[in-house]
């Protein structure tokens, strides 16, 4: 027998659970084609749209398929009443083959103004090599498109998900809060320009765990105003290593600050922990950064600080003092290096690196000792050092 007190939390739980029950949107029942030849961005949106309007957790679902996003889409939260929605992608998102579909277009997928948004699995295939081969052959061609886009947003899961091939940068997150990238997998050629892997812009709360990066520019770039970033566990090559940077361009600029860097791995990469920044007047900053147990495989520039970056002495009038870089550690950095000067700290005269931190480095190269060079650079070195600190 229910008891009269009973009746009505029973009747609260039930509407507690219908409140909270998760809806599925499949994109198939909205005409989405998993042949990779029909368009099926409607579809896409179709589905955003009511899982927006509900007011209970929601998921999308792209069952395993290639669907071809013909054009630029967002997805936008500005009017979402869900709480929570999970874009579940078991199949892959695939961008035209002819790179003008989308090379004019600053993003192909973008989530913009989302709240507690999860991109779980799935590949996203940009096909972006007829814009690479473009570019290589001098003709007039369009920037490109980055792949995956995350503006103005906050509580940003991003789990499992695989990028291939992107025309510019993979991912990019602008202005978001609290964001969680696990399991990533991202993969382009050496030789591809401009295809970060991850970067960050004005954003706070970051963290990058357990993903392998293989690309032809950044594997993680850290922009201006970026902060309380964490990555660990990334194995990065080939590609450009994990940058902060490159910061300086504009003469007020917001800072980089509370980045740690731990048990990351660099294979064959152009750099491997980098600090970058334009020779130009500017008031930003990089402190605080703690780079811990890092591995390099044959890394040309295992430990960089380029403080004087002007690519082909353009852009850079009078090369000019700009941002001041202090209080950062590297600590238990080991394995080979590329090239025979391992560690570079190349900084200004009118702007020193202060208070720079060496702890238990040790770097080969070819078997034999590295070397390590040093300019307008402040700081302590204990522990194991090879090669010999020039702090």
């Amino acid at each position: 027998m229910v008891t009269k007190l009973a009746i009505p939390v029973l009747i609260f739980l039930f509407f507690q659970y219908s409140y909270s029950a998760k809806v599925t949107y499949n994109v198939l029942s909205f005409g989405a084609k998993a042949n990779g030849r029909l368009d099926s961005r409607s579809a896409f949106l179709k589905a955003w749209g009511l899982a927006c309007s509900t007011t209970n957790p929601a998921i999308i679902y792209v069952p395993i398929g290639r669907y071809l996003i013909g054009s630029a889409i967002t997805f936008s939260g500005q009017a979402c009443k869900s709480k929570a929605i999970t874009m579940k992608i078991d199949g892959t998102l695939v961008a035209p083959s002819t790179y003008n579909a989308i090379g004019n277009a600053q993003i192909w997928i973008k989530f913009y103004r989302t709240n507690h948004v999860t991109i779980s699995g799935g590949t996203l295939d940009a096909q972006g090599s007829s814009l690479w081969a473009c570019k290589s052959s001098g003709k007039t061609c369009p920037k490109g498109a980055t792949t995956l886009g995350i503006y103005h947003s906050q509580n940003i899961v991003i789990r499992n998900l695989r990028s291939l091939n992107s025309q510019m940068f993979h991912i990019l997150l602008y202005a978001c809060t609290n964001a969680k990238l696990q399991g990533v997998s991202v993969s382009a050629p050496r030789l591809s320009p401009n295809t970060d892997g991850i970067h960050l812009s004005s954003s706070t709360g970051v963290t990058i765990l357990n993903s392998k990066i293989s690309t032809g520019d950044d594997c993680i770039s850290i922009g201006p105003g970026s902060s309380n970033v964490w990555i660990e566990k990334v194995v990065c090559g080939p590609g450009h290593g994990i940058s902060i940077g490159s910061l300086g361009w504009d003469v007020v600029e917001a800072g980089v600050q509370n980045v740690t860097v731990k048990t990351a791995t660099f294979i064959g990469s152009d750099n491997g922990l980098r600090i970058k920044t334009w020779a130009r007047r500017s008031n930003g900053f990089v402190k605080d950064v703690v780079f811990q147990h890092a591995s390099m495989v044959n890394v040309k520039n295992p430990i960089l600080i380029d403080a004087n970056y002007c690519p082909n002495n353009e852009n850079c009038p009078n090369q000019v003092s700009g941002v001041k870089i202090s209080n950062v550690l590297y600590e238990d950095v080991h394995g080979t290096s590329a090239t025979r000067v391992a560690v570079k700290f190349d900084c200004r005269k009118g702007k020193p690196c202060t208070n720079i931190r060496l702890k238990d480095v040790n770097l080969k190269y070819g078997g034999q000792p590295a070397v390590s060079s040093c300019s307008y650079a402040a700081g302590t070195a204990s522990g194991l050092l090879q090669p010999t600190s020039c702090l």
